[in-house]
């Protein structure tokens, strides 16, 4: 399925309220016939510019829209990275608490060669790297951004 389609699904359903999480919204693109990765799905939700309330994610209202866009990622990972630590073709990055989402967020959004694929919890950042040299690649731009 195309992008505009697949972002056109994501409205759609958000429709119909706010949705929890990036793992319900998942599940509700699988019931309806799409399969979507996680960086995938974090970079449909930055496109359209998808807001997290305190309810899940919704779309803008009014002035919001314009607020719901990320900083650059250099500041991000200035201002929530703790720790970058390369783990053979993994990169765990460790952000202050409540902040690994929108940092991965914003560094999927970077549609950087060496990751492959980015999980975010609440504190915690794993890249999938093709290899160990594309990790240690890509550790070592985050820590230029972090200096």
């Amino acid at each position: 399925m195309s992008k505009p389609l697949r972002q056109k699904v994501i409205l759609d359903l958000l429709e119909r309220g706010p949705v929890a999480s990036q793992e319900e919204l998942q599940r509700a693109l699988s019931r309806r016939g799409l399969r979507v990765g996680q960086a995938t799905l974090s970079r449909d939700i930055r496109d359209l510019g998808l807001v997290k309330t305190a309810t899940g994610y919704a779309q803008p209202q009014g002035e919001t829209a314009s607020e719901s866009a990320l900083p650059p990622v250099s500041r991000l990972v200035r201002e929530f990275v703790l720790e970058v630590r390369p783990a053979q073709n993994l990169l765990v990055i460790k952000t202050t608490v409540g902040s690994a989402q929108p940092v991965a967020a914003a560094l999927d959004g970077e549609d950087w060669p060496e990751a492959v694929g980015t999980i975010a919890g609440d504190d915690t950042i794993l890249i999938v790297c093709p290899d160990k040299r594309a990790a240690s690649r890509l550790a070592s731009r985050t820590h230029e951004m972090l200096a």
